[in-house]
């Protein structure tokens, strides 16, 4: 179990530095599709059926549709982006290893206050995680959910209206 484990976080992490490095804007979408089908494989292999379930419908169904609807309104899908050109890579870098080490910071703590101390899943139940994460208390996730939600509309009407002027 521990091997397929780690063969589908390979995935996940080879899926997700394809998402960002490609110049082709549909294939890059299709690596998000790979790497949110990979995530749902997690779920599954923790025994959260409905969280699998979830992340199938809305993220790679619902959410990648989304994305390729939005890529097909505003450009011209087959063509490569250019290059870009900027003498900020360090900057980017020192950027998103800071971003990586504050995620994981996070998701361990996080782990940590729900479990009690030591994670172990066998306290964590569907029950316990849905109360959590949809809870306005402290450490709650009804907040960030319901701002990713109209960011995520912000972006779809932002591309619809920068489809319109053309």
């Amino acid at each position: 179990m521990e091997i397929l484990y780690f063969i589908v976080a390979l995935a996940i992490v080879i899926f997700s530095v394809l998402t960002v490095t490609t110049r082709k804007i549909l294939r890059s979408a299709t690596f998000l599709l790979f790497t949110l089908f990979a995530a749902a494989i997690i779920y599954f292999m923790m025994d959260y059926e409905f969280l699998g379930g979830v992340q199938i419908a809305v993220y790679a169904g619902g959410i990648v549709v989304l994305f390729v609807f939005a890529i097909l309104l505003t450009s011209q899908p087959g063509k490569n982006s250019e290059k870009l050109e900027n003498h900020r890579r360090y900057w980017g870098l020192i950027a998103a290893v800071a971003t990586a080490g504050v995620t994981g910071w996070a998701l361990v703590s996080r782990c940590l206050d729900l479990c009690g101390g030591k994670p172990e899943m066998s306290q964590l139940d569907m029950h316990t995680l849905g109360a959590h994460m949809l809870s306005t208390d402290h450490g709650g996730m009804l907040l960030p959910f319901e701002a990713i939600s109209v960011l995520l509309l912000a972006c779809i009407i932002g591309a619809v209206v920068v489809a319109r002027k053309r």
